[in-house]
């Protein structure tokens, strides 16, 4: 049986296919499209997977999209009438769009269907779920538990920004929720705008900025923006906030809280703005922590399950880990909504249809998320010979050696192997790596490599075994969703202003190849891990391609890049007089 599963018309648009209840194929349309956040269907991403599983659209026995659109517009007019007569531009503006295209979802994604294939008869039935059901069913069940706490925070989907859910087998039954327009995401994001940062897809970069701050404006927060009860509740003043019927996100009375105008994109990022990230990251880190903590005590179990996308701050995941009392605590990997793609299939399967589960034992579902296209070494070779580069073919037992040693001798490489990530992160598959000890290497690779600014750190990939030494992690963190302390003073360039990193843990079993490239790099220098960012520049998706890989490799100052077992030298290029 085959579930195909789609997210799409916000940002970060998305299709996942299951086959008798395993994810065998799963992508972001932006990775194919090459437009960062890409919110228009998936339909290359569609197509991906048909084509890894060898079936037609045909041959899928249910598709199913990750929200409701009717109860989405239900809420849009319902908050236009509540604060009319404010907000008619921004009604004028949203309406016709509505009202032509969005309103009628089924029938335009039965249209994008038909381009795909058009053979057979009469439209295809789609289903639908909501949206923080689809982020709930992505949590658990991709988790390995068989039965947890189901929190769910982001900006908004229907109408829910929170909820908790109670997962136990194949059931799942939503118990809280906390309505639009109260949002810590949109709280987070009013942040993340006032900043100068892009919503939707910068709140990262607020994350990293906040270590360089002081939380200076907590209290103001708490005092003006936000009312936060005992059990981790909260309630949003929105006389500071533009965002339910304004074309911004905060308004003129939120600038004068804190005495300045929103910084512009391009700015100088001052003490102020450094303060102000500080502050949005602790106040959210504290909401968060005080609602898992609640959770725990009023439910009882030791495992929690997270998705939406303020799933993705691994600052305020780590304090759940260390203080909300929950044993275990698992993270979907793509906690944003391309992760509903994953969760609407998955809940048809299970609920929709009553399949049963397989748990198996210690693992999630999500194969590391390492869901997306792969390419075999002669398609590789065709496409590096067509892009008339000079490059070296190596055995594999050497291919590794290699690469390491590059990275020992200072090199930054592009590392292009197996199947691509699905989710935000990188994660050994479509990589940049370097390395650690070099004090210079987060300047050069922020500078020369990533093109992006300065405040920003690095994660380093671990061997699993040596997580706790260095990190002081005592669980798996494969996904990046968590931080750890740095232990040594000599891994500068992974090691953030407050003396954290964003960790990746490797497993031998679950990621071969990447485990092996950073043994033989600790075999060879006695350092278990590596710098791990994302292979692309900033404001581009992660390359999906060999052609992707090359042109990210022809146009930034990367040494070498490691293909599928080929070796591509900047220097060679430059020799040979190929281009670059």
């Amino acid at each position: 049986m085959f579930i195909l599963g789609i997210s799409a018309y916000f940002h970060d648009s998305a299709a996942c296919l299951l086959k008798d209840g395993q994810i065998i194929a799963a992508a972001q349309e932006e990775r194919f499209t090459r437009l960062k956040n890409e919110a228009s269907f998936p339909a290359c991403a569609i197509r991906f997977c048909l084509e890894f599983a060898g079936i037609t659209l045909a041959e899928v026995d249910h598709i199913v999209f990750y929200e409701k659109p009717f109860l989405k517009f239900e809420r849009l007019l319902e908050t236009y009438l509540s604060d009319a007569p404010k907000g008619l531009r921004s009604f004028l503006k949203a309406m016709p769009l509505w009202l032509n295209d969005k309103l009628f979802l089924k029938k335009r994604m039965q249209g994008e269907l038909k381009k795909i294939q058009s053979s057979g008869s009469g439209n295809r039935e789609i289903l639908f779920t909501e949206h923080h059901h689809s982020h709930a069913a992505s949590a658990f069940f991709a988790s390995p538990f068989s039965e947890a706490v189901i929190l769910t925070v982001d900006g908004v989907g229907e109408w829910a920004t929170t909820t908790v859910s109670i997962g136990r087998d194949k059931k799942i039954d939503m118990v809280q929720e906390i309505k639009f327009p109260h949002s810590l995401g949109l709280l987070y994001a009013a942040f993340t705008a006032y900043l100068g940062f892009k919503v939707n897809s910068d709140e990262y970069k607020v994350m990293g900025l906040a270590a360089y701050g002081t939380p200076r404006y907590c209290s103001l927060i708490y005092e003006h923006l936000l009312a936060v009860k005992a059990d981790g509740s909260f309630y949003m003043n929105m006389d500071y906030f533009n965002y339910c019927t304004g074309l911004t996100m905060t308004n003129k009375k939120f600038d004068r809280l804190f005495g300045a105008a929103p910084r512009k994109p391009g700015e100088e990022l001052t003490a102020f703005h450094k303060d102000i990230a500080a502050s949005i990251q602790q106040v959210t880190t504290t909401v968060l922590l005080q609602l898992a903590s609640h959770l725990q005590q009023q439910f009882g179990m030791d495992n929690l399950c997270m998705a939406g996308g303020v799933a993705l701050n691994c600052v305020a995941n780590s304090q759940l880990v260390e203080k909300s009392g929950f044993r275990k605590i698992w993270i979907q990997p793509a906690a944003g909504d391309a992760g509903g793609a994953v969760g609407a299939a998955l809940a048809i399967y299970h609920e929709y249809l009553g399949k049963e589960r397989a748990v198996p034992v210690g693992k999630d579902l999500m194969q590391n998320a390492l869901l997306g296209p792969s390419f075999p070494e002669a398609l590789v070779e065709e496409i590096l010979v067509a892009h008339h580069l000079s490059f070296q073919k190596t055995a594999p037992e050497d291919f590794h050696a290699r690469v390491a040693q590059y990275i020992a001798d200072g090199k930054v490489v592009g590392y292009f192997n197996g199947r691509m990530e699905f989710g935000p992160r990188a994660l050994g598959s479509r990589s940049i790596l370097a390395d650690p000890r070099n004090p210079d290497m987060q300047s050069i690779l922020n500078r020369k490599i990533k093109f992006r600014e300065g405040f920003r750190p690095f994660a380093p990939a671990v061997l699993e075994e040596f997580a706790e030494a260095y990190f002081g992690l005592k669980a798996e963190s494969p996904y990046m969703l968590f931080v750890g302390r740095t232990s040594f003073d000599d891994l500068p360039a992974i090691t953030h202003l407050d003396g954290t990193a964003r960790v990746q843990t490797v497993n031998a079993a679950e990621h071969q190849d990447f485990y092996q490239l950073i043994h033989t790099f600790y075999r060879l220098t006695g350092c278990p891990l590596l710098i791990n960012t994302s292979f692309n520049v900033m404001d581009e998706p992660i390359v999906c391609t060999p052609a992707d890989a090359i042109r990210c490799f022809q146009h930034t100052h990367m040494d070498v890049l490691a293909i599928e077992g080929y070796l591509v030298l900047k220097a060679d290029q430059e020799q040979h007089g190929a281009a670059i």
